[in-house]
């Protein structure tokens, strides 16, 4: 089942892309990096992996059409992780209560900035199981990280150093674990890198968030 939904906190409508495979174990939502929308190549090659494992996915837009125009021009409304990680929150609990997913257990995938506001929801839901970070700033989530209960998987390119410090300190943290794609630079465009996240992450939740 594939279906266009909108979800979020009251007074604002974000738009999202709810794939739902037959028989599915879980459902993960993604929260997009800086200036990346629902349509992100990349996260859409790991929710087409995931959903092929059995995994409903939830791609979303964590701004709106109007902030996003706003933001390319700013880009402060990308590093307001408060907002973001609200806005996560309630799209979390509102595609919940679908009867497409109802009941199935809940994983949170996040990018570069999505992954701090991952982070923080994570934090506020006990609802989510897992949570997996693609060359994310966990640091950005700040206190939260201490709240955080859900095993948690940092993946990091091997060249991509100034993001694979942040993410050592943010694991001792967090207790999270690191995996380091060699030869992988922030956006993870080489051959074979983005495979490798896919792998990872579709492993994660399959020990995690179905177990």
């Amino acid at each position: 089942m594939t279906a266009s939904v909108v979800v979020g906190p009251a007074g604002v409508e974000l738009a999202g892309d709810l794939v739902v495979p037959e028989g599915a174990s879980g459902v993960v939502v993604f929260a997009h990096g800086s200036g990346s929308s629902r349509h992100s190549r990349r996260n859409r090659a790991v929710a087409e992996v995931l959903q092929d494992n059995g995994f409903a996915t939830l791609l979303l837009d964590l701004l709106t059409e109007r902030e996003e125009r706003a933001d390319r021009r700013t880009g402060e409304l990308r590093f307001d992780i408060p907002v973001l990680a609200e806005r996560l929150a309630a799209a979390v609990e509102q595609v919940g209560e679908r009867d497409a997913v109802r009941g199935l257990p809940v994983g949170l995938f996040g990018a570069s900035t999505g992954a701090a506001a991952a982070l923080v929801a994570a934090a506020r839901l006990d609802a989510v199981r897992a949570v997996v970070s693609r060359g994310g700033r966990p640091d950005l989530a700040g206190g939260a990280l201490a709240e955080v209960r859900a095993p948690t998987l940092l993946i990091v390119g091997g060249l991509d150093l100034p993001v694979l410090d942040l993410n050592q300190a943010a694991a001792a943290q967090l207790g999270a674990r690191v995996e380091i794609v060699p030869g992988a630079t922030h956006l993870f465009e080489e051959p074979g890198a983005l495979d490798e996240v896919s792998r990872l992450a579709s492993n994660w939740f399959g020990a995690h968030l179905v177990a």
